[in-house]
């Protein structure tokens, strides 16, 4: 099933909610289709967040990511991003875990490879 139609709307309509997985962590889902498997969100890190007791992240579905404020680190490859970085991870991309000190703030867009 695919996203719904929605013409421009405030993102700031939608509300804040914890990612349940993730203490620390909020979303704002702006678009998900009815299975699940399409999202656009944007994703807030309060200062502090650290995923390593998640380990590193795999994903059956790509995943694009862009910071949009603050930074993170991701504690694997000893690198820290800030707003304006990109990321493109195709599916079994391993990637993290991540840690932020000052926070951040992410737009996701997940989606599933079209299949043959």
């Amino acid at each position: 099933m695919p996203k719904p139609a929605l013409e421009f709307f405030p993102a700031e309509s939608v509300a804040w909610k914890p990612v349940a997985e993730l203490p620390g962590a909020f979303e704002r889902v702006l678009a998900r289709d009815s299975d699940g498997r399409l999202l656009t969100r944007i994703l807030r890190w309060d200062p502090g967040v650290d995923t390593s007791p998640l380990g590193p992240a795999v994903h059956d579905y790509v995943e694009e990511v862009f910071i949009l404020t603050g930074s993170m680190r991701d504690l694997t490859l000893g690198e820290t991003f800030s707003a304006g970085s990109y990321a493109c991870r195709p599916p079994g991309m391993t990637h993290g875990p991540w840690a932020t000190s000052e926070g951040c703030e992410m737009l996701e867009v997940r989606y599933q490879p079209t299949r043959p």
